[in-house]
This record gives C-alpha cells, structure tokens and sequence, in this order.
C-alpha cells in the first residue's frame, strides 16, 4: 500500500496539475451571407441539426445572435433553430452514378 502512494505522488510531481483548462479564443463563427435554403426532407434536417448539435456540445459558438428572444437550452434544439433560420450550411453530395452491367 505504501509503495502504491509513493507512486501517487512522484507522478503528481513529475506531471503536475493542469494550470488552464480554457481553450483558445476562436474566431466568430462562420454564417453564411444568404440564408441557406431549409432541407429538402425532414430526414436531412435531423442529420443537419444532429451534426450541428454535436459541434455545440463540443463548444462550437452559436449562430443566432438574438438578446430579447427566448433560446432553448438544449444543443439539440439550439441546432434545429439554426437549421430551420438558414444559418447552417450543408452539402448533398450527388447521386452515385450507375454501373454497367447491374440491375439486368
């Protein structure tokens, strides 16, 4: 049990504790200058907001700049509010093309 806290502590020295936690200062985030078009098809929306919700939780800033309207708390809802005003940009890549020789 000794020999456990002697290593305990000579780690705690060599490594130390972490003086800041904070992470840089990033620029104001990137919103489109036109609003974007809604998603076709509400299974686009959910995958939209769901991926713009992941970048909220992991500290991404918000793209409504709003002091008098109510938001949500959620990142979820924060997300489908930015969807649904055009301030998230997305990208539908095209349709594989077919291959010869399949489907017959």
């Amino acid at each position: 049990m000794g020999q456990v806290r002697q290593v305990r502590r000579v780690a705690r020295a060599a490594f130390g504790r972490p003086t800041c936690l904070t992470r840089p200062t990033s620029p104001a985030p990137l919103i489109p200058a036109e609003p974007v078009p809604p998603p076709a098809s509400r299974f686009l929306f959910v995958d939209v907001a769901a991926l713009r919700a992941k970048q909220l939780r992991r500290g991404a800033r918000l793209r409504i700049v709003s002091e008098t309207e109510h938001l949500p708390k959620k990142a979820e809802r924060l997300a489908m509010e930015e969807v649904k005003r055009g301030l998230v940009a997305y990208d539908v890549p095209p349709p594989p093309a077919p291959v010869a020789g399949e489907g017959e």
